[in-house]
């Protein structure tokens, strides 16, 4: 009994050491060597301040800017994810039909299962460029200079097969103030 008590304490003590030091300690340097940028939160900076990050959604209600997907948890980290609201759900149905007698196309009329999606398809961004167009007093060469703006935006496919093609809306917001920053 006791020399199982012994070889008990010896297993943890090991195992404690190497997935409680060892590997954390290595998966931290090895993040920080090869990818340091995401590993500190992929934080975009302008003039020397944080404005946010291109792993979060953030956001935004001024119609002069683009919108992300809604989120269930008001683009709040800490709580975070879905609002778990069935195919049934009054709450869910309502929320819907609000989003679409806006005019949302569907990629905006649900949120993303985290809630904190920083993405949006090229439609959605397409379908918002009437809005941002009038409230900030655009002309119709300067529409065409927005929608060449979400073309370059556009971000392909991870490894070129894996998901959809996005557009991250914080940074196409930062590109849309640099251009038009009246």
């Amino acid at each position: 009994m006791r020399s199982h008590l012994l070889t008990s304490f010896k297993v943890l003590l090991v195992l404690t050491f190497v997935l409680g030091i060892i590997y954390p300690v290595s998966m931290t340097l090895f993040a920080q060597s090869f990818f340091s940028k995401k590993a500190n939160g992929s934080l975009v900076e302008i003039n020397g301040q944080i404005v946010g990050s291109t792993l979060l959604a953030q956001k935004f209600v001024s119609q002069r800017y683009f919108w992300s997907r809604p989120s269930a948890s008001d683009y709040g980290a800490v709580p975070s994810g879905a609002s778990n609201l069935g195919s049934t759900s009054k709450v869910l149905k309502q929320a819907i039909i609000e989003r679409k007698s806006k005019g949302q196309v569907p990629d905006l009329l649900f949120s993303s299962a985290s809630g904190l999606d920083p993405h949006i398809s090229f439609d959605a961004a397409l379908s918002q460029v009437p809005r941002i167009v009038e409230s900030r007093q655009l002309n119709e060469s300067d529409k065409k200079r927005i929608i060449q703006l979400i073309r370059q935006s556009e971000e392909p496919r991870d490894f070129g097969i894996f998901g959809e093609k996005r557009i991250n809306v914080l940074l196409l917001n930062i590109e849309i103030d640099k251009i038009f920053s009246s």
